[in-house]
């Protein structure tokens, strides 16, 4: 839950899948960089890229070096980490470094790829060079790179998810902008499993970025009508914009207020070409306004408030019921589920192949077998998350096989969770391994 407020200040409530992706780092006696990645071959990429420490002379100049090739654009999340490390802790970061890469996470599906890569690189390059990186300053550090080197506008939830889970949990985060809550237990009773839609996600698509830069534009007129200041804050790692009443954070609005002061006021549609005509400042550093978008600013806006009180609600029932299980609190985490999943579409972040899998797990969830369903991540494809009793393991596997006769492909299924990086560490290798 909570896809999309990562970036507006909302709480998210997120789990680590089982597939894990794991990064090697060796010192070298020279200044290369060497990164090595023999997945990237079926993408049509370059397996093996080299750089050199001193190529990394500032942001421009490794955006350049990413940015060389599409067949070496997938190192944008990598080469950042060595470059935030030499900016941070430069008597550490004097010589080169050889990374190997190697993911079980299916990449363009909507399960934090990218921030998997990330957190995997930057762990094992800062231990290679005696440096401990854990924690929120960790996932920082990813979202940095993401933010700035990849130039892709997510939020901080994959990351920290990655750095912070744990088998059999989920976290609870606050993304204000990184404030973590304690951990909860899968209640006993429920199962939770997730569908490839096959339909490819990015965070860097043109619709994540417009209902990104939607929902800042919403913020941005709800200021102005109540005369409040914004300004751009970049006292911490990743720079925002902030304000007196709501710190910036969009989320914070109370859902009933907006429905009652805003909600009305706020275009349904307005394009790119208008607000630009407008003049000001936008108030999101991330995103830009296009001209040729047409914004869906109401319904974006309206996504990041309410969406913060449906993860409220599912965390305070899935709490409730971690030792007693309640059908009843089962079937309105399932409701808060589609909820969730039909805003995505008024962003502008539904697809016609998630719309389907969410038809069957109603058609085959009766009978209190699977609760509900919703599309995960950035949206705009990707994968639907399924929650159920233990007994709904059989319509589950009939929603899969329903789903993969009416798109002609064998969908991959996502099952079990695992221990995030914090909790692994580090493992130092002997030099003959």
């Amino acid at each position: 839950m909570g896809g999309n407020v990562d970036y507006t200040g909302g709480l998210v409530f997120q789990s680590t899948i089982r597939e894990a992706t794991w990064a090697a780092a060796q010192r070298r006696s020279d200044q290369k960089i060497i990164f090595l990645n023999p997945q990237m071959k079926e993408e049509g990429w370059l397996e093996r890229v080299e750089f050199a420490l001193g190529q990394l002379s500032g942001e421009d100049a490794v955006k350049r070096l990413v940015n060389a090739s599409p067949e070496v654009r997938w190192t944008a999340y990598v080469l950042g980490a060595f470059f935030l490390l030499q900016q941070r802790y430069p008597q550490q970061v004097n010589c080169g470094a050889s990374i190997y890469i190697e993911s079980e996470v299916p990449r363009n599906k909507g399960v934090s790829s990218s921030a998997a890569v990330e957190v995997a690189v930057m762990k094992a390059a800062a231990a290679c060079y005696g440096i401990v990186l854990e924690g929120v300053e960790l996932a920082e550090a990813c979202q940095w790179v993401e933010n700035v080197v990849a130039e892709s506008a997510c939020g901080i939830m994959d990351q920290a998810a990655s750095v912070l889970g744990d088998e059999g949990y989920v976290l609870p985060l606050l993304c204000q902008p990184c404030l973590l809550r304690p951990l909860v237990k899968l209640p006993h009773g429920l199962r939770c499993w997730a569908i490839d839609s096959g339909v490819r996600h990015a965070v860097t698509g043109i619709e994540y970025e417009a209902a990104r830069a939607a929902a800042f534009i919403g913020y941005r007129r709800i200021c102005e009508w109540e005369q409040l200041p914004i300004r751009k804050d970049e006292s911490g790692p990743i720079p925002r914009y902030t304000d007196p009443r709501w710190r910036g954070f969009l989320s914070n609005v109370a859902p009933s207020v907006f429905r009652s002061k805003y909600e009305q006021r706020l275009p349904e549609l307005i394009s790119g070409a208008e607000l630009l005509s407008v003049g000001g400042e936008h108030p999101d550093p991330f995103t830009v306004v296009r001209p040729e978008v047409n914004y869906r600013v109401r319904a974006c806006t309206r996504y990041a408030i309410e969406e913060n009180q449906r993860i409220e609600l599912f965390i305070e029932l899935a709490r409730g019921t971690t030792e007693t299980a309640s059908v009843a609190a089962f079937r309105q985490m399932g409701e808060l589920m589609y909820q969730s999943h039909w805003s995505y579409t008024e962003c502008g972040l539904g697809s016609t192949a998630t719309d389907q899998l969410i038809d069957l797990v109603r058609q085959y969830g009766r009978e209190d077998l699977l609760f509900g369903a919703k599309i995960t991540g950035g949206g705009a494809g990707g994968t639907v998350a399924v929650l159920g009793s233990i007994e709904g393991a059989g319509a589950f596997q009939k929603v899969v096989a329903a789903y993969g006769k009416l798109r002609s492909f064998e969908p991959y299924v996502f099952e079990g969770s695992s221990i995030g990086a914090d909790r692994y560490g580090v493992r130092a290798l002997p030099a003959s391994a």
